[in-house]
């Protein structure tokens, strides 16, 4: 097939990768314009474009994919299709019209749940067993276009944000491969979404990390999860401000306040939480790098009674 490929993250890639080494003809890369990063400010080129130019793709990185130009540049190249992931622009009716098999999404959740930005971290974060990838035409709603073909994985017990990521965006540049060829003989079905049964996974911001030890450990424990690498789960911990990476939930005595140290060692240190507790397993204090926990309390001491939070 005739591609032009959209998208712009990590997740965006994998699939990117499949569809060249699959052999087809993908014609320009239509990526989110350069972010200035770091101290220097400096422009870094989007994981996609970075790979596209690997490839010597043209790639193209329009302000508004909307505007007339963009329409022209898309509807000169007469792409067979249009793939979608992870782009982060609306797209108009006026491109989805444009491929002859459509605007294709390959969207990180078994849709109809979890429509929106963030559906891998908010499947863990809630507590779901299971998640995957959805192929669906696009449409002019968020995520509400009909399903064409999906893969389910199971979410183990130690998946965080980014290993599940890596697992789904594995899955989705396999999926896209079978979509395609199934679009292209003519045996890809269209199933509508049950819009009764979809939920919204709103973007990620830092504030969601602000950690409340008056939930249970396990909701706490499935935060810390979802939100690593990023934004991270924090709390202050002698007031400093300490990300969390991993924990583990365990019983801690009666009468034990939310957010209080209740256990100290010299490997690990216990917080008590609405219902049950953590036992911290890496971290990382403010100004260091991530750390297990036994070399954090080798520079901080801790002592029972403590509070974590305040």
């Amino acid at each position: 097939m005739k591609v032009v490929y959209m998208g712009t993250p990590d997740f965006a890639v994998y699939a990117l990768e499949s569809i060249i080494n699959a052999g087809h003809d993908v014609q320009a890369v239509i990526t989110q314009p350069d972010k200035a990063k770091g101290r220097s400010k400096a422009l870094v080129p989007t994981p996609v474009k970075a790979k596209a130019m690997e490839h010597n793709i043209p790639v193209y990185q329009p302000e508004k994919l909307r505007e007339e130009e963009n329409v022209k540049l898309l509807t000169d190249i007469n792409p067979d299709i249009i793939v979608v992931a992870a782009y982060g622009q609306i797209l108009p009716e006026s491109i989805l019209n444009i491929p002859k098999y459509g605007c294709i999404n390959i969207h990180a959740s078994l849709l109809p749940k979890y429509r929106g930005a963030a559906p891998i971290e908010w499947s863990i974060i809630d507590g779901e067993e299971y998640t995957g990838v959805t192929t669906m035409y696009m449409e002019k709603g968020l995520d509400t276009g009909d399903m064409i073909e999906k893969v389910q994985l199971a979410i183990d017990a130690d998946d965080t944000g980014l290993s599940l990521h890596d697992k789904l965006a594995e899955a989705g540049a396999s999926l896209i491969i079978s979509t395609m060829e199934k679009l292209e003989a003519g045996t890809a079905t269209r199933t509508k979404q049950n819009h009764e049964e979809s939920c919204y996974a709103s973007m990620l911001n830092k504030e969601m990390g602000n950690i409340d030890f008056n939930k249970s450990a396990t909701e706490i424990e499935r935060l810390i999860r979802g939100l690593n690498p990023w934004p991270c789960a924090y709390t202050k911990i002698d007031g400093k401000v300490v990300k969390l990476f991993k924990a583990q939930v365990c019983q801690v005595p009666e009468g034990s306040k939310p957010g209080e140290i209740v256990d100290v060692t010299k490997k690990t240190f216990t917080i008590a939480c609405g219902k049950d507790g953590l036992i911290i397993k890496n971290l990382q204090p403010e100004g260091k790098k991530p750390m297990d926990t036994v070399a954090y309390l080798n520079g901080n001491k801790l002592a029972v009674g403590m509070m974590a939070g305040e």
